[in-house]
């Protein structure tokens, strides 16, 4: 037997901090008597891609609050949408982030030494690779969080931080080479699939995983380093590649208390639609409402150029949303067939993904609510069964406090129960990605296995039938349906949407009836607001409903990247003190400075490793603030 070294030594510690039900090491090992023969590589894959499933704990702050408020795929009035932080929450998710990074590298570190000392076994150089391959994520949701980063640290001792520049090369080149290295005539036996949670150790699946993962790290250069992002591209996209719904990298949740807990479980949390979302919704690809909800619902349904329910006292309205101030009393005429599916109408309670949290109360059930005046009296009670709306996110002054319906639990569409109870497979990578990916880089003129046609049309595919709206498919990619932000979904239909379009409303406070002009928003991240309808915004449209509601990082590194798609300001009846740029003069404009870029460091990095502090604020290239663009989004 080996005698134990310094990097056993180090393993023995960290031992003890991993549950023992997690299958890292039997439980009746003493890790304090850990040998090459009881402590090997896969334990530690094991540990780092479970513990990276998030417990509730770690998952309510950095996935919930934080991706999925920035990413807009709910509506969260609060945090960083608006440009403020947690720092309890930041210190927790860092944290655990670095645990995971830790037994990441430990998995690399251990299969070197054996395989240095001779104990190895001939597999063990594959688990190497696999064990860099998914660092190499981990270091992405570390950087595309915070910015700077060490490249060799979590190994026990004060890291140096990298530019986020060097960090990207650095991570390219290791999918690169670990792909490169694994050996698939040397496969990793069945006995210890039980290690890998995502692919049981399926090597070609791991190798579609790395090329897929350089191919997406390869993307976010495109506007900072163009020439670098098509080589990378290219060369990825040119081997094996996640393309079917069996390659994707997923995860099985499940309910309770643990790291493999739903994500999105705890109850607390109404998981709203947002305005982001729902001005994307509605309307693109044409589909009738009628055809997508039972008979019971058809009564709700409003004419297609209904706005609804005028109620400017009442609704934020100093926003670029172009459906603020109304409130659609009904169902929209036409909808993308996701979105009924994603969020469920209120009042529709024998909807299988109808929601019923928060437990202890009656919210989600309660669909009368009402609007006060300024005097605090009842003016309107309305009952929001049937109804669908989503609200602009902001400070709306003494509006806020007169309105007890917009934001309501019981009186939204709120995100599917399916997600929420621990029945489904976290998402880390799928097929719609990667075709969404290949028709980007077609649009920008790089050598891709397919057109970007055809990708962007297989990468919808994917995605109605993960939604179990395949059937919508021929229908739907014909569709020359303007959704709320002017985008269709017909890749050969590019026509840009009309300045105005004429649609009916009431006054939801005389009953009298009018005529509004509507005006598709101008997005000034993107072309200057001048383009709606081309074929990137399409592309990242449909990239970005696809990603709900498992990759919100994504859809905000997206929207830090290119402006896409479309969000919306919070509204400014009054000042938001951590947006000072926004202001009741600029509204209706679209800037970088109005959207949350990055996470702050957490005190605990400049407590204890105050020069590790001090490197990583240099290389930011402004303060450490939620407003300072990473290196790639500048």
């Amino acid at each position: 037997m080996k005698k134990i070294t310094i990097l056993t030594s180090i393993i023995a510690g960290i031992l003890f901090l991993v549950s023992c039900s997690d299958g890292f090491l039997d439980v009746n090992t003493d890790p304090k008597a850990a040998s090459f023969d009881q402590v090997q590589v896969e334990y530690f894959i094991n540990s780092s891609i479970t513990g990276a499933q998030m417990n509730p704990h770690d998952a309510e702050r950095a996935f919930v609050l934080y991706w999925k408020t920035a990413g807009r795929q709910h509506r969260a009035n609060g945090s960083l949408a608006l440009g403020s932080y947690n720092d309890g929450w930041t210190n927790d998710y860092y944290g655990s982030l670095s645990r995971w990074l830790r037994t990441a590298n430990l998995a690399v570190s251990v299969g070197e030494e054996q395989i240095s000392e001779g104990v190895n076994f001939a597999y063990t150089n594959n688990l190497i690779q696999v064990a860099r391959i998914w660092r190499t994520y981990l270091m992405s949701e570390f950087t595309d969080n915070f910015g700077p980063m060490p490249i060799d640290g979590f190994q026990g001792e004060n890291p140096e931080f990298r530019d986020v520049a060097s960090v990207y090369s650095y991570m390219l080149e290791e999918l690169k080479d670990a792909v490169a290295q694994i050996d698939m005539n040397t496969p990793i036996p069945s006995s210890i699939d039980r290690f890998d949670k995502a692919y049981g150790f399926n090597l070609e699946n791991w190798v579609r995983y790395g090329n897929s993962m350089r191919m997406r790290l390869a993307m976010r250069l495109s506007e900072v380093e163009p020439a670098r992002a098509q080589s990378e591209f290219e060369d990825a996209a040119s081997g094996l590649i996640i393309t079917h719904a069996d390659h994707a990298f997923t995860v099985e949740e499940g309910g309770g208390w643990d790291d493999l807990t739903a994500v999105m479980s705890r109850e607390w949390n109404a998981q709203v639609l947002s305005a982001t979302m729902n001005n994307l919704y509605l309307g693109l690809g044409g589909i009738p409402t009628e055809r997508q909800v039972p008979e019971s619902f058809h009564n709700y349904i409003k004419p297609a150029e209904y706005m609804g329910l005028r109620l400017e006292n009442h609704l934020g309205t100093y926003t670029n949303d172009p459906t603020a101030g109304f409130w659609l009393d009904g169902l929209p005429n036409q909808i993308d067939p996701r979105a009924y599916k994603a969020f469920i109408i209120p009042g529709w309670f024998d909807n299988s993904g109808f929601s019923h949290f928060p437990s202890w109360t009656q919210d989600a059930f309660t669909v009368q609510r009402n609007l006060m005046d300024e005097d605090g009296e009842v003016m309107k009670t309305v009952d929001a069964t049937g109804h669908w709306n989503a609200v602009p996110l902001g400070n709306w002054g003494n509006k806020a406090p007169r309105n007890q319906l917009a934001g309501y639990a019981g009186t939204s569409p709120r995100l599917s129960q399916r997600f929420r109870s621990g029945s489904e497979d976290r998402i880390f990578f799928a097929a719609w990605e990667t075709h969404f990916l290949i028709a980007e880089a077609g649009i920008r003129g790089w050598s891709v296995p397919m057109d970007a046609k055809t990708a962007y049309e297989e990468g919808i595919r994917a995605s109605l039938a993960y939604w179990d709206s395949d059937q919508f498919f021929d229908e739907y990619i014909r569709s020359e349906s303007y959704n709320r932000a002017g985008t269709s979904v017909s890749w050969d239909h590019t026509t840009e949407p009309p300045s105005t379009v004429s649609k009916t409303y009431v006054n939801g406070y005389t009953n009298e009836e009018g005529v509004y002009q509507f005006n598709y928003p101008d997005n000034h991240l993107y072309a200057n607001g001048n383009v709606k309808n081309d074929h990137l915004t399409k592309v990242i449209t449909q990239k970005y409903l696809a990603q709900l509601p498992y990759l919100p990082l994504e859809a905000w590194n997206d929207h830090r990247r290119l402006g896409l798609p479309f969000f919306e300001n919070p509204s400014v009846e009054l000042p938001i003190v951590n947006l000072p740029d926004l202001n009741q003069g600029n509204y209706m404009e679209s800037r970088r400075s109005f959207f949350p870029q990055r996470l702050r460091y957490p005190s605990r990095l400049s407590n204890e490793n105050p020069a590790g502090y001090e490197q990583a604020v240099g290389y930011l290239n402004g303060p450490d603030e939620v407003l300072t663009p990473l290196w790639w989004a500048q």
